[in-house]
């Protein structure tokens, strides 16, 4: 085999068909194989999620920063120091699972549930990236929001939030109820994460911290600066908590390969001032 086909061969054994146009219940998938044996997994012309043959190898800069906060905030609450806690995370919007992947790598004891809306894509994604089993990551077709009101209060250690219909997340997602709720699943001290992808000047991110900081105590932002100022578009993670955020991460966030930082508090509270709290 030449040198070139060798670095084209795919390091996930029952990988789909690659370059072509897949089925989904929502309308089709497409897998772009990358030379360095990573797959981008593409929903409906938009990328997904990208997955590579090291689990804990994150390639999308806002999933990094995700695990970053959830590696502080997992040590912080690991009061023996032996990382041997069984945390239990919940998804709301699965893709390729690449978040969900590279926790079990790191915390093999965790239990997972990833909520995806699209049934044909979760059976797939499972066997082309030779996800965990259950119980160790669970995949349950549904409705982002119909899962978040279903399940019972203080169930949850950290909660994600990565959906989106196209480029954006659903409003209903976006709102105080929606705060509520996930306020109400996580444990005490528990965390909240969201993905947010704003356009410059559309207000959007300022609206999400205000409206997370009508139920939440202590909200950050994590995003470059230009989209921190609203100048371009680009992904931000928001944190919500009833505990303020683990220290280091704004140290941490530093080696990242994307010049990014924490939001200092003072600029958190200026967007939530000139945010709307959504949903009321």
């Amino acid at each position: 085999m030449a040198r070139r086909d060798r670095e084209r061969r795919p390091a996930f054994a029952q990988l789909g068909p690659l370059d072509t146009p897949i089925p989904i219940s929502t309308g089709t998938a497409r897998l772009t194989l990358e030379n360095d044996g990573s797959v981008l997994l593409d929903v409906n012309g938009v990328p997904s999620s990208h997955l590579h043959p090291d689990p804990e190898h994150l390639v999308f800069e806002y999933m990094r920063w995700m695990l970053l906060v959830i590696d502080r905030h997992l040590e912080a609450g690991d009061e023996d120091g032996d990382g041997a806690t069984a945390v239990q995370l919940a998804h709301l919007g699965g893709g390729g699972c690449s978040l969900p992947r590279a926790i079990s790598a790191r915390y093999p004891r965790s239990r997972q549930i990833v909520v995806e809306i699209d049934e044909l894509l979760a059976q797939q994604v499972r066997t082309w990236f030779d996800l965990p089993r259950s119980p160790q990551l669970r995949v349950r077709t549904e409705d982002a929001l119909s899962a978040l009101g279903s399940w019972r209060e203080s169930r949850f250690d950290v909660l994600v939030r990565d959906v989106f219909a196209g480029a954006v997340t659903p409003q209903e997602l976006t709102t105080v109820a929606a705060a509520e709720h996930a306020d109400r699943v996580l444990r005490d001290g528990g965390l909240y994460l969201a993905n947010c992808a704003a356009p410059p000047g559309a207000g959007l991110m300022a609206d999400e911290v205000a409206t997370l900081s009508a139920v939440f105590p202590h909200v950050g932002v994590i995003a470059e600066p230009a989209h921190l100022s609203g100048k371009r578009r680009g992904n931000c993670v928001l944190l919500a908590s009833r505990r303020p955020p683990p220290e280091m991460i704004d140290r941490d966030l530093r080696s990242d390969a994307v010049s990014v930082r924490l939001a200092r508090p003072a600029q958190v509270e200026a967007l939530a001032r000139a945010g709307r709290v959504l949903g009321r």
